[in-house]
């Protein structure tokens, strides 16, 4: 019986527990190793698999400080290409505090109702962590301060500042530096900016972000993702360190959207590969550095119909996302042509 394919299924550890089918992306992890970036920031268009890939990273690399846990997250893992690439990767799994956050859920009218959803977001990943409080290194007026921060009682410079605090604690609770990671950072600032409230949302961000990223001295290193480049100048002001991976960077192209290879083996696998001109015709339109690329919600999709009728004609299934959705992939294409 063939894999089922994971549409949208975007929790890595769901993905392989239940036995979706999966393309392997760990190899993601060697590069970050490799490349050993500070602030990684990648710029992809929707539905490219940014949240999924985040998602592994949150499981190959976290401490739970539960070691039963940790084993099963490792599980996970043990038939992934990482897994052949020898010690010196294999080391960091388990390693780390992790501080996983996503901005996807501020699409609010009002300033208030998005900055009311980010804090929502960030007492979640305090709450994640709460275990903490138990551990004496941390003195009781941060303990104080977290309560009130898991509580979505403390105030807006408490907010502002709330990953750099967490990182705190966890290092005063662990001894580690921690690993953050960021999805959908640019949601929030680009709704602010059609709903007219933009300097007040890029005024939080940019705070949150700064002492998050910039003047931390428990951050072991970030990945963020997002669809669009918010200038650098307005948001990461005097990040030095930040690495912008853009759609025409040669590093990392391969790892977020599917390759040609990988999806003539998908095909091969669900016994439809006679279709893959019609696949090539309709969904080869992406060009990551030098890397031909595939959108995954497309392959998977048209794959999805090929399954149950090998005479499936395909369809634009990104029309099923939003037109802001769809701009952004038309920018992604256009800044590709005009800066080759």
């Amino acid at each position: 019986m063939k894999k089922a394919l994971p549409i949208g299924v975007e929790n890595f550890k769901d993905i392989m527990e239940s036995g979706y089918y999966y393309v392997d992306k760990s190899l993601f992890i060697k590069e970050l190793l490799d490349m050993k970036g500070k602030v990684n920031l990648f710029i992809r268009p929707r539905r490219f698999g940014k949240t999924l890939n985040l998602s592994m990273l949150r499981y190959f690399y976290e401490d739970t400080k539960d070691e039963k846990k940790n084993d099963e997250h490792r599980l996970l893992f043990k038939d992934l290409k990482i897994m052949e690439q020898g010690e010196e990767y294999t080391k960091h799994m388990g390693m780390y505090p992790v501080i996983n956050l996503t901005l996807k859920s501020a699409k609010q009218p009002t300033f208030e109702s998005a900055y009311g959803k980010i804090k929502n977001a960030v007492a979640d990943e305090f709450q994640r962590h709460q275990s903490i409080l138990a551990n004496e290194n941390i003195n009781e007026e941060d303990k104080r301060l977290f309560q009130k921060m898991t509580d979505r009682k403390a105030g807006y410079d408490d907010y502002s500042g709330a990953l750099e605090f967490l990182s705190k604690c966890l290092y005063q609770a662990t001894g580690k530096k921690t690993v953050i990671l960021i999805d959908e950072y640019d949601v929030p600032l680009e709704n602010a900016y059609f709903r007219g409230f933009y300097e007040e949302m890029i005024d939080f961000i940019r705070s949150l972000f700064e002492s998050a990223l910039k003047t931390n001295d428990y951050l072991q290193f970030a990945v963020i993702t997002g669809c669009l480049r918010v200038s650098k100048e307005s948001i990461f002001t005097g990040l030095n360190h930040l690495n912008i991976i853009s759609i025409l960077d040669r590093k990392y192209s391969e790892h977020f959207g599917f390759t040609e290879p990988e999806v003539i083996q998908m095909m091969s696998d669900y016994g439809v590969e006679n279709r893959f001109s019609t696949m090539k015709g309709w969904y080869d339109g992406y060009l990551f550095g030098d890397t031909e690329v595939y959108n995954p919600w497309s392959v998977i999709k048209f794959l999805y119909d090929l399954y149950s009728d090998v005479n499936a004609f395909p369809h634009p299934y990104w029309i099923n996302t939003s037109s802001n959705d769809i701009i952004k992939d038309l920018i992604a294409r256009a800044d590709r042509e005009t800066k080759s």
